[in-house]
């Protein structure tokens, strides 16, 4: 059966795709999820797709069509799989999002760059101390854990980044009573 493949800006974890997966099987959508943010609608021609693009937006969740929206959605995704420990690769990030990507490097970080304000380095970061910031929060491993599963040199290293993006050390953190976190996934 052939179908038409669409990029979904915010989906990025199992839970997306239960919801996604329900409310499209409820509009009668023959589908298919083929990885995170990617879905294949069958049938293309005999589906609304304006009841397809209202309900993903009732749960914050877009289809993709701009090509400059795609690649930083692509680049996201590679960083949530990187962050999230999904990936185990000897590549470097900037390697493995290139070849996830199927893009250069240098090309996807100045079209990330100009759509995001932000690098997609600073981005990683900002994601891992959000990884950090949960992991604090289950309370089930100690720094030196997290700083190895996250992929840090180092306990100082993670520290420092910490402090620097948060304004607090990790203790400061884990000691306030107002933890303000950002959904992984968003810049």
């Amino acid at each position: 059966m052939k179908g038409t493949t669409y990029q979904i800006r915010n989906m990025v974890c199992p839970r997306c795709i239960t919801v996604i997966s329900t409310e499209l099987e409820g509009l009668g959508v023959a589908f298919e999820i083929d990885r995170l943010g990617e879905i294949t609608i069958f049938d293309h021609d005999q589906v609304d797709m304006a009841a397809v693009k209202q309900v993903l937006e009732k749960h914050d969740f877009e289809l993709i069509q701009d090509r400059d929206e795609l690649l930083v959605e692509q680049v996201k995704l590679a960083a949530l799989d990187l962050v999230q420990g999904h990936v185990t690769t000897s590549l470097r990030n900037s390697d493995y999002i290139a070849e996830r990507v199927g893009q250069s490097y240098s090309s996807l970080s100045k079209t990330f760059s100009k759509r995001e304000g932000v690098t997609i380095e600073k981005y990683l970061i900002l994601q891992k101390i959000e990884k950090v910031k949960e992991l604090l929060e289950y309370g089930e491993m100690n720094l030196s854990e997290i700083a190895r599963k996250l992929g840090y040199s180092s306990v100082h290293h993670l520290s420092n980044q910490f402090k620097s993006v948060t304004g607090l050390t990790v203790n400061q953190y884990k000691d306030s009573e107002d933890r303000e976190r950002s959904s992984l996934g968003k810049a």
